[in-house]
């Protein structure tokens, strides 16, 4: 066991990446890095559908999509539903997320699909 690669992993002490660069990190780069080649497929009340193709930057040391990047997107998608349904000008906040993983998704579609079933309907 390494436990010093894992600490350094984990910190990027390795990699040369301070503190100082995440806090002069932009507001809200996040969702662009995953969101990057989002492609709206259906919205309708209550329901968003889309599809993307998987970029290189979100793909896992296995060559598919990391899951990280594919909770990531289950959050983001699954927010916008919301205004979907009451006209809200603001996405909703996940309080508990649940993913199953079924296959991978290497380079090509991958779909995400959410249904809001909160107290809006």
């Amino acid at each position: 066991m390494d436990f010093e690669w894992v600490k350094n992993y984990l910190e990027k002490t390795r990699s040369g990446v301070s503190s100082n660069d995440v806090d002069s990190t932009p507001f809200a780069f996040f969702e662009p890095l995953i969101m990057s080649g989002l492609k709206l497929d259906l919205i309708e009340r209550g329901r968003v559908i889309c599809s993307m193709k998987v970029p290189p930057h979100l793909q896992n040391e296995a060559n598919s999509l990391h899951g990280g990047a594919t909770t990531a997107l289950v959050d983001v998608v699954g927010g916008v539903v919301i205004p979907t349904i009451n006209n809200a000008t603001h996405t909703g906040v996940s309080m508990e997320i649940n993913v199953s993983y079924f296959d991978d998704a290497y380079v090509g579609y991958s779909r995400s699909e959410r249904k809001d079933r909160s107290q809006f309907n």
